[in-house]
């Protein structure tokens, strides 16, 4: 990968165009030969291989498509699920090497359940394939690498979507709501012009999940006979093997997610960029309130505060202090947990009121029919952006300042986490 600085230009750059690409993507219907007239044809049932054969797993396979292909590094993991599925008489087959599955001729669409420090090469491997990808949250580990899942996904013209889902449907957590009632509060000025303050915690409705954190100091373990590390890690840096550095606990290390954050920010997140109208927007700084970090394992946070240019605020309040906040709140009412509202009959109001914009919800017929996913590489990119930069003020403990011109924060340890390069073996080339 490129240094940080050509990187920081190419940032700037790829921002820009993959904004105006938006634009073009709309009027583009390009469809691949196997739906059109190959040997699938569209009333057929679009096939999937999954590839991470963990916890995620289950979610996965109940999304629509006939399962042909699954992958895991780790021989128990997947001798497992291919009990799951019944395995070879039910017509899946098993691999270790992800590449072997993405590059079957059969198949459709990959779906990427690994941690996310596999995300970006995989989803650029799957797209230079020609295939579709649903990929799990939070999109990319680091910023870089989800600009070069756009620029994968955009060049290979594939069709993207991520893991979550509270944009489009299911009740938001704590709120017991669609998030279109607060979408359509907000694009109404029910509760104002703005700026608007959202406030994520225990008191709203959300639990940041504190359980992810790291242990120090690490005892080296025997790698296990069943257990391919040395893949498992993968582009991040090669580290002694422990058990808790991986499968269920990964999520407490720097080199493979965010903790808590990692985990559940993009689920919290993705929705409040929807509802803000801020889906190709960030932040111009970042508050964190935290303790020194160690260099390896993720510790807790308390606060994180975020502020856009017009003086919206998203507050992540970790330790639950404001125990009477809204979530989300204007100058003229708020919305608290429950949908409940200093704004008499809300709910009835809001029913008069213009819908949000209709959104694409259905993977499947995105990918037949060519159609951009309500949750795609370019908004993904945004709210996985966003949840990366708490990350990375928790990361250095530190306050930051961001321009969106240059794409570059005033304080270079950020600077120099926008990007961790991967090991050779492990570079991405799209």
């Amino acid at each position: 990968m490129k240094d940080n600085s050509d990187l920081s230009k190419s940032l700037t750059t790829g921002r820009r165009q993959f904004l105006k690409g938006a634009a073009a993507w709309a009027g583009i219907q390009i469809v691949p030969s196997h739906i059109l007239g190959g040997p699938l044809a569209p009333s057929n049932t679009l096939t999937k291989g999954i590839i991470g054969c963990g916890m995620i797993f289950s979610n996965h396979i109940k999304t629509p498509g006939k399962l042909i292909a699954i992958c895991d590094v780790d021989q128990k993991h997947l001798a497992k699920r291919m009990q799951t599925v019944k395995g070879k008489e039910n017509g899946v087959t098993p691999y270790h090497d992800y590449k072997e599955l993405i590059n079957r001729d059969d198949l459709d669409i990959v779906h990427i359940a690994t941690p996310p420090h596999w995300h970006a090469l995989m989803t650029v491997e799957a797209a230079k394939a020609g295939k579709d990808i649903w990929c799990e949250k939070p999109m990319s580990r680091t910023i870089a690498e989800g600009q070069l899942m756009i620029d994968a996904v955009q060049k290979y013209e594939r069709i993207f979507r991520l893991n979550t889902w509270f944009r489009f449907r299911s009740n938001f957590y704590g709120l017991k709501q669609p998030v279109s009632l607060v979408k359509k509060a907000v694009d109404n000025q029910v509760l104002g012009e703005g700026p608007y303050k959202v406030t994520i915690s225990k008191s709203t409705g959300f639990d940041w999940k504190f359980m992810w954190v790291g242990k120090t100091n690490l005892p080296t373990q025997p790698v296990p006979d069943h257990f391919d590390y040395e893949t498992w890690l993968g582009p991040a840096p090669a580290k002694p093997y422990n058990k808790h550095r991986t499968h269920a606990t990964f999520r407490g290390y720097w080199d493979y997610d965010g903790g808590g954050l990692g985990d559940m920010g993009q689920h919290y997140l993705d929705p409040v960029q929807y509802i803000l109208g801020k889906d190709d927007e960030l932040p111009i700084s970042v508050e964190i309130d935290a303790d020194p970090q160690d260099s390896d394992a993720i510790g807790e946070w308390r606060r994180i505060e975020y502020t856009y240019a017009d003086g919206t605020k998203i507050i992540l309040d970790g330790e639950d202090k404001d125990k009477d906040a809204a979530f989300i709140e204007g100058p003229k009412g708020k919305i608290m947990k429950g949908f409940k509202s200093d704004i008499p009959n809300l709910i009835e109001k809001l029913k008069g009121l213009p819908e949000p914009a209709p959104q694409e919800t259905d993977f499947h017929e995105c990918v037949r029919e060519r159609k951009k996913f309500c949750l795609n590489e370019q908004n993904g990119y945004y709210s996985s952006t966003l949840v990366n930069f708490g990350i990375i003020a928790h990361r250095i403990n530190q306050n930051l300042d961001f321009n969106p011109e240059t794409f570059r924060f005033a304080q270079e340890e950020a600077n120099a986490l926008i990007d961790q390069p991967a090991r050779d073996k492990y570079q991405i080339n799209i």
